[in-house]
This record gives C-alpha cells, structure tokens and sequence, in this order.
C-alpha cells in the first residue's frame, strides 16, 4: 500500500515537471532575429544589381518584397507547428517519407533545371526544392522508425535496416545535390548516433559510407574539379575559382568594423551575393564584429536546441530535436566554411538569412516542431 502511494506520489512529481504551457523563448527570439536580419541584409546586397537590370524590373526592393512575404509565411507556420503537440505529426511520418522519396524520383524526369542540375519541382510560381521537405520527413520518419525498432537496433541486421531508411533519399538526392545529400546524411548519422543502442554499428556504419562518399565525388568529373578548386581557387580565377575568390576578398575588407551596411563594392561582382554568399557580405559591411555576432546567435540557437533534446518528454521529442537542430547546425557551419573556403564549394544557404522561400518555410516548420517540444520539458 505504501509502495502504491509512493508510486503515484512520483508519477504526480513527474507530470508536474512537464509544463505544456511554456516553450523556449530563446529559439523564438534568435531565429525572429536572423529572419529580419536576413532581410535587411539581403535588401543590401542585392538592390544595386535589381536596380540596375531589366530581368528584376529594375526594382531595387525585388527580393525584399519577396522574402519579406515568405518571412511572414514562415512565422505563420512556425507559430502553428508550435502549438501542435509534436507526437500528432508522428502518424503522418510514413506518408511524409515516401512521398519525399517520390518527389526525388521526379527530379531527373520533370525536374526545373537551374545551374546546370534538376533541382526543383513546381510549375510557374509554385516551385520547391524537394531536398528541403526530405528534410523534414526523415527528421519525422527516422525518429519514429527509430523508437518503434530500437530493440532490432540492438543487432546489426536492425540497424542496417535504420540505415537503409536514410541511405534512399541520401542517394536520390545525390544525384543532382551532393552538397544536400551530405547535410541530410550527416543529420540522419546525428539521429542514429543518440537513437542507436549500439555505439559500435554506428561506427562501423559510418565508416562504410566513407567510400561511398569518395566515389560519389571522383565518378563525377565536377565534383572533383571544385576539390581543385578548393584547394587552389586562383588556378581557374575568371571562372571555377571567381566566387571563391570574390567571398575571399568581401570577407578581407571587411575589417573590424565593416564598410557600413550597404556600402559592400564585392556584391557587384559575386553572382547571386544574397543568397549562399550572403555571409561574406555580412563580413565586408558589418566586419569581424558583425559575423561574430551571426555565429553567436547560431551558436546560442544550437545550444539551446541540444538542450531541449536532452529534456525531451520522451525519445521520439528527443530524436527529433536532435534532427532540427543538427540541420541548422550543419547547414551554417557549411555555408561560412565554403564562404572562408574552409572546405569545398557546395551551395548550401545560410539558415533564416539567405534568400529563398522554401527552405526558409521548411526550416520554421522544424523549428516550430522544436518549439512545441520544448514544451513539453522534464525539469
């Protein structure tokens, strides 16, 4: 008898330990902040040349006005994925996953191309990148998959099953998108390494991708040439190297304090500086300080992430927390490192500040996901 009052005593303290009513006004407060952020500095980067040429109307406010609507879409969404309990979407993660994995088939057939690759679908207006919803499917599939197998997991027949599970979209994607293949594929090895029972299949699997890797970059003639490039940016200076070389030289000018916002002379000479280049940008007319700033608020954003991850209600929140956040961190970390040439040229963007409306909306989805988790904390 003194057993059961002490067992619903404690089942008691646990419940009251999760508060519903609250969510982690940090993550809503950085991630507020690197959207308008973005859209001033995409105005400042981009207007000379929307002034200037007759493709954007000569409107100097193009992009402005069009990540300012998508800013506004994606608030909604982050808002509304929020205050929709995170286990709801859970019987939707089969659904979301094979329809991703349907959408990367389409790419090679009836895909928009756009740099020379098949990377889009839509029609007219309505365009998307299917990347950016493989992202949130697995995030929402693996998680499930792992919590509903995770005693299989414990042999290794189990968790190659897990790993099949990301290697499909992984190599779908591959094929026209390495550089999102390899973030999706560093984040799906991210929700293993915590879900998995057995740290050492983990490893053993990881090291078997590595050779596939290796191929998936020398088969394909291009990949290999912007590891040259990498490595010597000024061998091809007009032509492979030149966005290399112009993020390299906004990022030196730059300085301390930066030229002042809108004063940047490299946009003129970046293709396409609002977008994955942005950062050097922000680095030429805000300085070291300004980019100090952007990583800090990343940095905060990513930590507390991992924290709500650790206080997850449950392993599924868990996962799934560990999911969103590596994607953010992962995709950053990518993008200031091919913009300081810190590793090869792959074309991600910078979260919540690079041009872009669906992997904007996608992105304050996950984060509207990782809000409502953190509602749901163990204290």
């Amino acid at each position: 008898m003194g057993r059961s009052n002490s067992q619903r005593k404690a089942t008691t303290a646990k419940r009251k330990r999760i508060k519903p009513d609250s969510f982690d006004f940090t993550v809503l407060f950085v991630v507020l902040t690197l959207m308008l952020f973005g859209v001033v500095m995409i105005f400042s980067a981009s207007y000379y040349t929307t002034m200037t040429t007759a493709k954007y109307d000569y409107d100097m406010f193009y992009f402005l006005k069009r990540q300012s609507v998508w800013v506004v879409l994606g608030t909604i969404a982050m808002i509304f994925c929020m205050n929709i309990p995170y286990n709801f979407w859970r019987r939707f993660a089969l659904l979301a996953y094979w329809l991703s994995n349907f959408f990367l088939l389409l790419l090679p057939f009836i895909g928009i191309e756009a740099g020379g690759q098949k990377r889009w679908l839509g029609v007219g207006m309505l365009q998307f990148q299917p990347s950016e919803f493989t992202k949130l499917a697995l995030v929402l599939y693996l998680s499930h998959y792992i919590v509903t197998n995770r005693q299989d997991l414990a042999n290794i027949r189990g968790f190659f099953k897990a790993l099949m599970v990301l290697a499909l979209p992984v190599g779908l994607i591959a094929i026209s998108n390495f550089s999102s293949a390899l973030l999706i594929l560093l984040m799906g090895l991210t929700i293993l390494f915590i879900g998995s029972p057995r740290i050492w299949y983990f490893i053993a699997g990881a090291v078997a991708i590595i050779p596939a890797a290796v191929l998936a970059i020398v088969v394909f003639p291009y990949r290999l040439s912007r590891i040259k490039v990498w490595l010597d940016p000024w061998s091809d200076p007009t032509n492979k190297g030149f966005q290399t070389i112009q993020g390299l030289y906004a990022v030196a000018s730059g300085g301390i304090f930066g030229l002042g916002l809108g004063q940047s002379r490299q946009k003129t000479f970046v293709p396409e500086s609002h977008n994955d280049i942005i950062f050097a940008i922000i680095c030429e007319e805000l300085g070291i300080i300004g980019a100090a700033l952007v990583i800090i608020l990343f940095a905060v954003l990513i930590w507390r992430g991992i924290k709500i991850a650790m206080n997850a209600k449950d392993t599924y929140g868990t996962l799934m927390a560990t999911g969103i956040t590596s994607v953010i961190a992962f995709q950053a970390i990518i993008n200031i490192g091919v913009v300081t040439n810190t590793i090869p040229n792959t074309g991600q963007p910078l979260p919540f500040i690079s041009y872009g409306g669906t992997s904007l909306l996608f992105l304050t989805i996950m984060v509207g996901l990782l809000l409502n988790i953190s509602r749901y904390q163990k204290e």
